[in-house]
């Protein structure tokens, strides 16, 4: 029967081959699109079966990129990642005049910038070395004109903040009246693709981020001076794994909430500011350090410290939770 096809399709006309080969291209494109759907729905399906791990020991929720976190109890979580009312995760960022995002990589003093919020989470007050404090109505920003802010490469909705914090930022940074602008993340959901529907608001890859207490410990046996887990930046830290445990986490459940694993968290040279001084360390630790024992070969020269997690069921997160994992 093939052998009867294949030779009627030789004797076709051209119009008719090539409408016959469309269709078969039609049907194959159909069935490829399918198959990728029912996989995407598979693999999002949480687990039924979960192993304890430990217990979240910190809890940590950084409102503007490069800055000092809000440490924190308790927290909701939102597909944009770690927020109460207002207080939301990565949702400021400094920029500079043409909307491009600045980092503490280059202006390491940026993660002396302390957030704090009101009892309501609706106004942020920033404290800095030497700077009066500065307050935002953020509730007021949702209504501004919005404009455009660059992240990553990455074009996202951004409202400018004004001009009295914008040379708040710029005297503290720059030490002058201007050359920073303030921005804020206007929307409920992400508007980047950088890792799907899970990249978050302004964050670099994901909206959320774990790591352990016990990895940490087994970075400083090879330091000659200790780091603390706020030099990481996570969002969670849980207490009971064996050192790199996460790395093998492809889901984690924490009292209803549930996150799958999207990638490993790979460090750069934010690493090696000190959270307290706001300088970085002049012998490059302890970036390094984890450069010769932490690459993954596939990944390039950046070692992983961590994983990024995204949102697959909402919920509430607090300290002493305990923590599940498959």
């Amino acid at each position: 029967m093939f052998s009867r096809l294949i030779e009627e399709f030789s004797t076709a006309s051209l119009s008719k081959q090539a409408t016959v080969v469309a269709a078969g291209i039609g049907t194959l494109a159909v069935t490829g699109a399918t198959a990728y759907c029912i996989k995407r729905h598979l693999d999002n399906i949480p687990p039924k079966q979960w192993r304890r791990a430990g217990e979240v020991n910190e809890i940590y929720v950084f409102p503007i990129k490069s800055c000092a976190p809000i440490k924190v109890s308790r927290i909701g979580c939102s597909d944009l990642g770690p927020q109460r009312n207002l207080l939301r995760d990565r949702i400021f960022m400094v920029t500079n005049t043409e909307g491009k995002w600045m980092t503490a990589r280059q202006k390491p003093k940026m993660v002396l910038i302390q957030p704090t919020f009101d009892d309501g989470y609706t106004t942020l007050t920033l404290a800095a070395p030497g700077m009066d404090d500065i307050s935002i109505d953020v509730k007021s920003l949702f209504d501004a004109k919005r404009g455009k802010g660059i992240v990553w490469g990455d074009s996202v909705p951004a409202v400018d903040c004004g001009d009295e914090v914008a040379k708040w930022f710029s005297r503290y940074i720059l030490e002058k009246d201007e050359g920073c602008r303030l921005v804020f993340y206007p929307l409920e959901k992400t508007s980047r693709k950088i890792s799907g529907t899970d990249s978050g608001a302004l964050h670099d890859e994901t909206s959320y981020m774990l790591f352990n207490t016990a990895t940490v410990e087994d970075l400083n046996t090879r330091l000659d001076h200790r780091v603390t887990a706020l030099q990481f930046r996570p969002n969670f830290v849980v207490k009971g794994p064996p050192a790199y445990a996460e790395d093998n986490w492809r889901w984690v459940k924490i009292g209803n909430t549930v996150f799958k694993y999207v990638k490993p968290c790979l460090r750069c040279v934010f690493t090696n500011i000190d959270p307290e001084k706001g300088v970085s360390n002049p012998q490059g630790q302890p970036l390094k350090t984890l450069k010769g024992y932490r690459k993954i070969p596939s990944l390039g020269e950046s070692p992983a410290f961590g994983i990024h997690l995204g949102l697959r069921k909402s919920g509430e997160v607090s300290l002493g939770d305990a923590v599940y994992y498959a």
